[in-house]
């Protein structure tokens, strides 16, 4: 039989490990199903019921693997509803490969439904794509498709999603005698100048003070845990984390001092005014994690290692691979560090909220009952917002655990697609028992939370834990603080989420929590399930998130007063 196009696919996809692609079908991608079905590999297709969700399903099933994840979609609005969910990958560069169905070549620019040729006015996809893209190409022929899934797998593994635009006539064409698709070598550089200055400034700051590390999400996607660990005891660090990456360094090791940035904690901040040297490794240092730093850090010797450089003057080393550049430090400072006696961890000082008075649970000690009531190994997927804010701040992440917040574009409703392509990598790798928990808003919910469909379609271990506060809270919070607490356009009437979702799935464990005695007890059960479940608790649309910019403004309104 003559090898088509799609089949070429099938087979470079699995050639990478993947074992699941997400997508939405559609008349101008139906004939990649058709291969995915007729393909000898263990090889899955996923329908999912949003676009946008099946592209942060890819890129939560990338950042579990560590591998890539991949994407479908149709034309037109599929392929439009694709772009939130690539943002987000772009923005924080995780590996995804989007297959994009085309109309027939010959009806381009010929008035075809769903044209994105740029022909005769066209919308245009390939400039539409190649801004939040690190790789984009259209195929017109078979015999391109080779050199062009090369090419686009490259770029991914580089750090960011790679689409492919495919015309539905030439994915039924054949490639002719091209070779089997070869993973191609992962390109490693070092800046071996950068490294000099740095090992000597490590020297200098060990021998007059303290080290301190801000570790970021890069560590995480170079599978860099380990060597961060060695370097930190090699050269007796204190450790902190940016928000998205609570996940790189073990959250009850004594040396760990909390997130940094908006929703940080007063140990970093302490450990950074009185230390020699401030080590970033892995993270551009964005608002979010330096907010209420800039004025320390300048005034502090800062250094960094990663892919990218920071935003704030710093001897940087660019490095495609930390856990490769990572290791070698640990080796050289290892040998000859003075390791501090091993102290007990000590428990973090929240930041310092205004008391809430309104109906329903406080976010710390809700996310606290959730913490303990997590198995070592559990993957926590958090949402943005006010729920985010407390999640990172409040959550000591399982030991062995993955932990991502969207912090790239920080996409409302990306939990959800996120940690059902967590589940999926988890269910079907090497440690299939572990367990996926989503923690997102009511708005979040609304706007792509019926992926939980799809969760209970292929009877996922994961669990959806919803806050319910009858509101877009961060919204609201900004109202009050911001605009005088006039009106709100963000408060919803109420919506029972836990009962409705009941009533739709029958088969779904859902669980609705109204009282603080409640959750202890709800969470216990839907941990025990070996399919999905769901969780509702209900809390106050007004009370403040550990959320420095909104905790120093009511300060400066009070000492105005």
């Amino acid at each position: 039989m003559r090898t088509r196009v799609v089949d070429y696919l099938v087979d470079a996809v699995s050639a990478l490990g993947v074992r699941h692609i997400f997508g939405v079908d559609g008349a101008n991608i139906e004939d990649l199903y058709d291969a995915i079905f007729d393909a000898p590999h263990d090889l899955t297709g996923v329908v999912a019921k949003h676009e946008f969700s099946a592209a942060t399903m890819a890129d939560g099933y990338a950042r579990s693997t560590g591998g890539i994840g991949v994407v479908v979609a149709t034309s037109g609005g599929g392929a439009m509803n694709l772009v939130a969910g690539l943002a987000e990958s772009f923005a924080s560069r995780v590996p995804v490969l989007a297959l994009v169905g085309q109309p027939p070549t010959a009806l381009e620019g010929n008035g075809a439904f769903q044209d994105s040729s740029g022909r005769a006015g066209t919308i245009d996809a390939v400039r539409m794509f190649d801004a939040i893209t690190r790789y984009c190409a259209r195929v017109d022929t078979g015999a391109d498709l080779p050199d062009v899934v090369t090419m686009a797998v490259g770029a991914a593994r580089g750090g960011g999603p790679a689409v492919l635009l495919l015309p539905k006539d030439v994915q039924q064409s054949s490639i002719g005698a091209a070779p089997p698709f070869r993973l191609p070598a992962k390109e490693y550089r070092r800046d071996e100048t950068g490294l000099i200055r740095l090992r000597a400034a490590l020297t200098i700051a060990r021998s007059t003070g303290k080290i301190v590390i801000i570790a970021g999400d890069q560590v995480a996607r170079d599978d860099a845990r380990d060597a961060l660990a060695r370097l930190a005891a090699g050269l007796d660090a204190t450790v902190g984390v940016a928000p998205d990456a609570k996940d790189v360094y073990d959250n009850t090791d004594p040396s760990f001092c909390g997130v940094a940035g908006s929703m940080g904690h007063p140990e970093l901040t302490a450990a950074i005014r009185s230390a020699a040297l401030c080590l970033v490794i892995g993270t551009p240092m964005p608002i979010t994690a330096r907010t209420g730093l800039d004025e320390l850090l300048a005034g502090t010797t800062v250094a960094s290692i990663g892919v990218t450089l920071p935003y704030l003057p710093t001897i940087h080393v660019t490095s495609t691979d930390l856990a490769r550049t990572l290791a070698q430090l640990a080796d050289e400072f290892t040998t000859t560090a003075t390791i501090s006696e091993r102290r007990e961890p000590a428990p973090l000082l929240p930041l310092h909220v205004p008391e809430a008075s309104g109906p329903g649970l406080r976010y710390r000690h809700l996310i606290e009952t959730i913490e303990a009531g997590l198995p070592e190994g559990t993957d926590v997927y958090a949402d943005a917002g006010n729920t985010g804010a407390a999640v990172v701040h409040h959550l000591r992440v399982p030991r062995g655990g993955r932990f991502v917040v969207a912090l790239g574009m920080g996409g409302m409703g990306y939990a959800f697609g996120a940690g059902i392509g967590s589940a999926f990598a988890r269910r079907h790798g090497p440690d299939g028992t572990r367990r996926t928990v989503v923690v997102a808003g009511d708005g979040a919910f609304y706007m792509h939370g019926m992926e939980i469909h799809t969760a209970v379609e292929h009877a996922l271990p994961i669990t959806f834990i919803v806050l319910n506060n009858n509101a877009h809270a961060m919204c609201v919070t900004r109202e009050q603080l911001y605009y005088r607490n006039r009106y709100s356009f963000n408060r919803f009437q109420p919506a029972h989420l836990g009962d409705g979702v009941a009533a739709m799935f029958p088969d779904l464990p859902a669980f609705s929590v109204r009282a603080r005695d409640e959750l202890g007890t709800a969470l216990r059960r839907c941990m025990e399930i070996q399919g999905p479940s769901f969780l509702s608790i209900e809390v106050d649309p007004d009370e403040v998130p550990p959320f420095l910019p909104f905790l120093t403004t009511i300060e400066q309104s009070r000492s105005t007063k």
